[in-house]
């Protein structure tokens, strides 16, 4: 059975300009369709089908192939019906499978399963969808819900499926025969239909100047590392302290020399020899309005305890002997030459290990709260 995968890209758009051709997360818009593509397990090939000749040194750089199609079927009156006949009169497959650019968080998978499930279920047009699980209207009347009855919890309504659109599917024998019986058979005709629900991200699809932005953030947020929720504490569970001295104090730092900073050279070995190694210390090297340093110099078993800032990131340099980070409950071996980041917001503690002093510089601002938890205040 020959599977071909059809990417359709009109070089004009009234409502975004070039969108196919405009760049989200540092590629073309059309490309993250295509990276989706040609991963799939069932497409036996895959074309771009497009007017305009930029897109076929896209499918060359990808080693696709590339349709072109006439600028008739490239207009604003040319339907989707018109160029999918165009394509399968020229280019002989068994099932043609219409990919969306303007869909580009669909993935390898998805379209996978759902060629599975058009032949799996024999189905003779395949078409994607998503649930709208909400009470819905239709001409002022109710669709699927009792107007005159309690609203239920969403959960239990059932859900009306919309188009999502990013995937279709066509045996395209019958879509041939339903264009000769009705002139039109983008939605299946008489023949047999099956349909693929697509969840989250997949369904967005990019048709306005705000849905390119949505996309945006979307593909910022999926390269977030840190994607672990926060939530709100009540705040009489929580104690926000900016004494530094006091802080440092109830760590167990009681020697703290804090009014010798900004000079414009300091020697940091010159400091940790006059200050030693037998019992903890800490010195304050800058103090601006827009960072703050201290080395800070603990024994074995000393440091610091678990909190979180809420304004101000944070970054450690290690200097001698090694720590063991605790981040958001695990815990990390950090040792000299090793530079720390704590973003805002993340719990952190840091204890001195092995059989030495360990000290760090730790940057942030002075004025920076630190934010306990009441029970390790």
């Amino acid at each position: 059975m020959n599977i071909i995968g059809m990417i359709p890209a009109r070089l004009g758009s009234k409502r975004v300009k070039n969108k196919n051709l405009r760049f989200l997360d540092g590629v073309p818009l059309i490309q993250h369709i295509v990276n989706a593509a040609i991963n799939s397990d069932y497409l036996n090939e895959i074309f771009i089908n497009s007017e305009a000749e930029i897109f076929k040194d896209i499918a060359e750089n990808n080693s696709i192939k590339f349709y072109k199609r006439s600028e008739k079927l490239a207009s604003d009156s040319a339907t989707n019906d018109d160029f999918t006949l165009d394509f399968i009169e020229k280019v002989e497959c068994d099932i043609l499978i219409q990919l969306l650019a303007t869909s580009p968080f669909i993935s390898t998978k998805e379209i996978d399963e759902f060629i599975q499930s058009m032949l799996d279920g024999n189905f003779e047009t395949m078409i994607s969808v998503s649930n709208v699980q909400i009470e819905c209207i239709y001409k002022k009347e109710s669709i699927n819900f009792n107007q005159k009855q309690p609203s239920p919890p969403s959960q239990s309504l059932e859900p009306i499926k919309s188009y999502a659109c990013s995937l279709m599917g066509w045996n395209t024998t019958r879509f041939k025969k339903n264009i000769e019986k009705f002139n039109s058979a983008y939605h299946g005709g008489d023949g047999s239909i099956g349909f693929y629900e697509l969840e989250g991200y997949s369904t967005i699809d990019i048709d306005s100047e705000a849905d390119f932005v949505l996309a945006e953030a979307v593909a910022s947020a999926l390269k977030m590392t840190e994607t672990d929720p926060k939530y709100y504490i009540k705040r009489e569970e929580q104690i926000a302290d900016a004494d530094r001295k006091r802080i440092l104090q109830q760590d167990g730092v009681m020697l703290n020399i804090m009014d010798e900073f900004n000079k414009e050279i300091s020697q940091v070995n010159g400091i940790i020899d006059k200050y030693g190694r037998e019992s903890s210390w800490s010195y304050t090297l800058v103090n601006s309005p827009s960072t703050c340093g201290t080395l800070i110099a603990q024994m074995p078993g000393e440091g610091n305890r678990m909190h979180h800032h809420t304004e101000w990131d944070e970054w450690w340099y290690i200097i001698e002997g090694e720590w063991e980070w605790m981040i958001e409950g695990e815990p990390k071996i950090v040792k000299k030459g090793d530079v720390v980041f704590i973003e805002r917001f993340r719990k952190h503690k840091i204890t001195a290990v092995g059989d030495k002093m360990a000290i760090r510089l730790a940057v942030s601002r002075a004025d920076v709260d630190h934010v306990f938890d009441s029970k390790n205040f």
